[in-house]
């Protein structure tokens, strides 16, 4: 058993806080910069860096607003109508990973139709980036002691204040399942594949292994299935339907 302790905090300089939270947010957005840039290099990508700076952006902007609306009206309504101002304070943490998820996507296929690029080339190329970015993100909520598990008597339980009984460290579990999943997809894009595959095996086993997962992290449930779980069947069951379609196209 172990007592959360941890800062979220790194460091402070007068009123502005830098975060691990922000942190995780930063380097997910370099490590897609750079893998941008890399593909273009390698003539895989026919982006200027300008273009590829403003798709950056975007991604950034969706993933935000993407999250925070869907863990605002899914997950906490009530609370947000009555705190208004609380909405903006994304630094406290409540972000929602399948809204981010369709903020990037969204920003994605906005960007591509604006500058007549393929959607799932792109989606290709930022998939390891993305899933690499979730699962700092989830070290980052370790840190800030939220999003964390069930009750658990295990050795490795964790005690997150005020909270008095130890429970399972969701967060880590989450962050560990996506850096696996990482290391598959960076395993995929050494090899040529059809146009969507990989984006689509992130689909699926971000979904999978969120559904599992889910069965202890502490949450309310819907019909004995929490708001995440019900939301990741739909992105394995989409995603299945699209690879049992390219696997039998190719």
């Amino acid at each position: 058993m172990w007592v959360h302790s941890l800062d979220p905090v790194l460091f402070q300089l007068g009123p502005l806080q830098i975060r691990y939270y922000g942190i995780a947010y930063l380097l997910g957005a370099l490590f897609a910069y750079w893998m941008l840039l890399h593909a273009q290099k390698n003539k895989q990508l026919n982006l200027t860096k300008t273009e590829i700076s403003d798709l950056v952006t975007w991604l950034v902007a969706g993933v935000l607003i993407g999250s925070r609306v869907f863990y605002i009206v899914f997950y906490n309504p009530s609370f947000y109508l009555e705190n208004p101002l609380k909405i903006f304070a994304v630094w406290e943490g409540g972000m929602s990973f399948h809204g981010g998820f369709v903020g990037i996507i969204l920003a994605t296929y906005l960007f591509c139709k604006k500058k007549t690029q393929s959607f799932f080339h792109i989606a290709d190329i930022l998939s390891a980036p993305l899933i690499l970015a979730l699962g700092l993100g989830r070290i980052a909520n370790f840190i800030n002691g939220e999003l964390y598990g069930t009750p658990s008597n295990l050795p490795w339980c964790v005690v997150f204040p005020p909270e008095a009984q130890c429970r399972h460290p969701y967060q880590l579990y989450d962050g560990l399942k996506r850096f696996m999943i990482f290391g598959y997809l960076v395993l995929l894009s050494r090899t040529q594949w059809s146009s969507g595959f990989i984006f689509w095996n992130l689909v699926f086993f971000e979904g999978l292994g969120r559904f599992i997962l889910d069965f202890v992290k502490d949450e309310f449930t819907v019909l004995l299935l929490t708001p995440g779980q019900w939301m990741s069947l739909a992105m394995v069951g989409i995603s299945g339907y699209y690879l049992w379609r390219i696997y039998k196209r190719t």
